[in-house]
């Protein structure tokens, strides 16, 4: 399970080092092997088994099913496999930091099941645009079961 936030660097040729709590969730899942997709404002990075039971979900929708199709065409597509060097990086191509709009200092943030490389300051605009009380969305979720 991937949880926290983890404030790291690209370095300049677009090797990102991966917090080393999300390291260990991987090698106590066996897998150095990872799916990286942009999401519209930052990077998806899944361990590869995650992103085939994404996959396998969607798979189960009707082939014509315009959902399903967009959202293979716009997410799916762009999944680009990935795999930890030796010294727990990835390398971010310059086309999937363009799209992610990453410069140089990021934020990792764990989304349970996959994690989320996000540009600092567009983070922390984020942050900002959604902080204050979850009283509300405490109550939203719990309607839905959570």
């Amino acid at each position: 399970m991937f949880r926290g936030h983890f404030r790291h660097t690209i370095d300049p040729k677009g090797r990102l080092s991966i917090p080393a709590k999300f390291r260990e969730v991987l090698r106590e899942a066996g897998s150095d092997r990872l799916v990286m997709a942009p999401n519209g404002t930052a990077l998806d990075v899944y361990p590869e088994d995650k992103w085939r039971e994404l996959e396998d979900r969607v798979n189960t929708l009707a082939k014509l099913d315009p959902d399903r199709r967009r959202f293979q065409h716009v997410y799916l597509s762009a999944g680009l496999d990935v795999v930890l060097d030796p010294h727990g990086r990835i390398q971010i191509l310059q086309d999937y930091r363009e799209r992610a709009t990453l410069a140089k200092n990021v934020v990792i943030i764990g989304m349970m099941d996959h994690f989320e490389i996000w540009d600092e300051d567009r983070w922390s605009h984020y942050q900002r645009e959604h902080a204050g009380p979850l009283d509300d969305l405490r109550e939203r979720l719990a309607a839905k079961g959570v």
